[in-house]
């Protein structure tokens, strides 16, 4: 039996668009002829995978309508929430819809995780299939390349037939926790999950009863037209707003973790769309976007909606000028280098890895002070992104206002 493909496509997006009240979904953006879901539609396309079911709500159904046809998915369900309800019911609505045989695998991904190497993501998938019961639930755990406090954690230790059994679940931990609990080999929770129709079904009965049966009713009533699923309002409203790492997850035992050591993101703050595009600027970088200053040059490696990329290069003993900006804000992440930063009235160094966010209106500047180029990857966040938006306060090379 093929595994069912469901495609949580709910989220907002807003940690990266924290200022501002308009704002396009992270699943939908446009980082370069490629978004989130597209890439997320173009891995469920092979033979392993049953025709895809996407979980989302109206506002989100046009832009999902138009991923579908650019991405030549003639078969597929949608679910239509009416209300946002957590991950919980958004999964259990998903699995109770009706051609779904009971003891189908089912796959739950997000609409907006970038995941490579996709070959060892599918090998694994087929490895564990035969592990699926009426009650157990594997889960994606990622080997971590950094400690990082953006994500949860979990460890694992070995049972019969080589699996790896979740025995604790940790939440975002700080810089500090982080780092010993990669020592104690703990893995990202990547919030993937992979298990069979019967096996949700019996966990919701189980544990959360009053969600299992307001779903149940919401689909029981839904309408369903041209491949959409329009839940029912009224039952579907009862439930209580809950993740289902909280409403089942914390609540059972029999939890596996599928252990991937794959590059994966969901390039959920800038630092990771900053580091990605590091990656992978030869894709995006053209002579015509390179511009030559007095301390160095920039690259705009992608023009985006409401925001920049750009790599800064800062020669030996170059200083950029002190200024602020009226119309953006901008994030940086030091890719070589150690470059002595300005902002408003604080002075300090900052290493590769490092970043800094420099908020609208403040004033600061990039200065290299050692015999090696520094570079920098910027993101400029804002509605206008002009270099006519620059007030220089000071500058070595005689540019002031």
């Amino acid at each position: 039996m093929k595994i069912r493909p469901v495609i949580l496509c709910g989220g907002s997006g807003n940690r990266l668009w924290s200022n501002s009240k308009k704002h396009q979904a992270k699943q939908f953006i446009d980082f370069g002829g490629w978004t989130l879901l597209g890439k997320t539609l173009e891995r469920i396309k092979g033979s392993l995978f049953d025709a895809p079911i996407i979980s989302t709500n109206s506002q989100y159904l046009k832009e999902i309508k138009n991923h579908l046809k650019k991405h030549k998915i003639k078969k597929y369900k949608i679910v239509l929430e009416p209300k946002k309800r957590n991950t919980g019911p958004a999964i259990l609505s998903s699995a109770l819809i009706k051609d779904i045989p009971d003891k189908q695998p089912m796959i739950f991904l997000t609409a907006d995780h970038l995941i490579e190497k996709i070959h060892k993501f599918n090998n694994e998938i087929k490895k564990k299939k035969k592990y699926l019961t009426d009650n157990n639930i594997f889960i994606f755990g990622i080997k971590p390349n950094t400690p990082s406090d953006q994500f949860g954690y979990l460890i694992t230790k070995k049972i019969k037939n080589n699996l790896n059994k979740v025995t604790t679940f940790l939440e975002k931990p700080n810089h500090l926790s982080a780092k010993k609990i990669i020592k104690q080999g703990g893995y990202w929770n990547s919030g993937m999950f992979f298990l069979r129709k019967d096996s949700i079904i019996n966990n919701f009965k189980k544990y959360q009863k009053n969600i299992y049966r307001n779903s149940l009713l919401a689909v029981k009533k839904s309408n369903f037209k041209n491949n959409i699923y329009y839940l029912n309002k009224n039952a579907f409203s009862k439930n209580s707003s809950k993740s289902f790492d909280y409403a089942i997850l914390e609540k059972i035992k029999n939890i596996n973790a599928i252990k991937l050591n794959i590059p994966w993101s969901d390039l959920g703050s800038w630092k990771e769309i900053l580091l990605m595009y590091h990656r992978n600027k030869a894709k995006y970088f053209t002579k015509k976007n390179t511009f030559y200053r007095p301390w160095g040059r920039y690259t705009n490696l992608f023009s985006g909606n409401n925001f920049l990329i750009k790599e800064i290069h800062v020669n030996s003993k170059g200083i950029l000028s002190l200024q602020k900006h009226f119309h953006r804000s901008e994030h940086w992440v030091v890719t070589q280098g150690v470059p002595k930063i300005t902002l408003n009235k604080r002075f300090f160094f900052i290493k590769p890895n490092e970043t800094i966010f420099i908020p609208q209106g403040a004033i600061h500047r990039i200065q290299n002070t050692s015999k090696k180029p520094v570079k920098i990857m910027e993101a400029q966040i804002g509605l206008i992104l002009k270099e006519t938006d620059i007030v220089r306060y000071k500058d070595v090379y005689g540019r002031a206002n």
